[in-house]
Parts: structure tokens; sequence; C-alpha cells
């Protein structure tokens, strides 16, 4: 299992912790299946906040799996 996953959306810097990369991949093609949903995300370093971003086509998104020890 990846430490996080670091998601760039719409050119910023977000992370998600705890999750596999294909299940995150999985969660945003069933949202632009069905025109949009939204993906809770963390936002900030050191003290994250939790945030939801809205998953539409149009906006890029992209993934990278961060290794843990």
């Amino acid at each position: 299992m990846a430490k996080r996953v670091d998601l760039f959306y719409g050119g910023r810097l977000y992370s998600i912790g705890g999750r596999e990369i294909e299940d995150i991949r999985a969660e945003i093609a069933a949202a632009l299946a069905s025109g949009h949903g939204w993906l809770t995300v963390n936002d900030g370093e050191g003290v994250a906040q939790t945030t939801d971003l809205l998953i539409s086509s149009g906006v890029d998104v992209t993934l990278a799996a961060i290794p843990g020890d």
C-alpha cells in the first residue's frame, strides 16, 4: 500500500491517505461516467484539512502513488 496518493487537480496539489490508487481511479472514473461527483482529499501540509473536490470533465487530474517505508 502506498503511504499516500498525491493528486494534482486543476494544477493544485492535494493528497489522499489510506487508499489504493486503483480505488481512487475507479472513483474518479465513476464520477466522470455519471457527469460529476465529489472526491474527498486533504489540502495543505502538516495539519491537513479535509476538502471535497468536484470531479467533472474538463479539469485535469493527475495521481501519483507515494511509496511507504
